[in-house]
């Protein structure tokens, strides 16, 4: 079932329980992926799909970071947004397995410096969209190219 089918059907879901957090993140969802599909002209696949969720959570994280100090409550709300767009993303990586596929990719782009952090993080960001926090991911080549 795609992405997509899955969101149509939370959002049922969602209406028949009256839960309007989850209601409302989910037709925020839709919209952010139908607005790209219109942008595009053309049907979003499952990788593309993952990555607007992505950003959508990305998005929220940083909005709640933001809310943190002054605004706790709508911190809270985006965190809760988070929780619920992840369900439609693929499994978390873990740090131990994100560090694996950093160690994989600075030994087949034979980096050794700061310099090469580029070429790492091209070799890893693909296998990590959707299933790791980019900014986790960058901080894990940043620690292991630092030495």
């Amino acid at each position: 079932m795609s992405i997509q089918d899955q969101l149509l059907d939370a959002m049922k879901v969602a209406m028949k329980a009256k839960d309007s957090l989850r209601l409302t993140t989910i037709r925020m969802a839709r919209t952010a992926l139908k607005n790209v599909e219109i942008d595009t002209r053309q049907e979003l696949d499952e990788a593309a799909a993952i990555k607007v969720l992505s950003t959508l959570v990305k998005q929220r994280r940083e909005a709640a970071e933001a809310y943190r100090e002054t605004r706790p409550e709508l911190a809270e709300k985006e965190e809760l947004e988070v929780v619920i767009l992840q369900e439609f993303l693929p499994a978390q990586l873990s740090e131990a397995e994100i560090e694996a596929l950093v160690a994989k990719a600075v030994a087949e782009s034979g980096a050794s410096s700061m310099k090469d952090m580029g070429a790492v993080m091209k070799l890893v960001t693909p296998q990590t969209t959707g299933r790791a926090d980019g900014k986790l991911v960058s901080n894990l080549v940043r620690k292991l190219l630092a030495g």
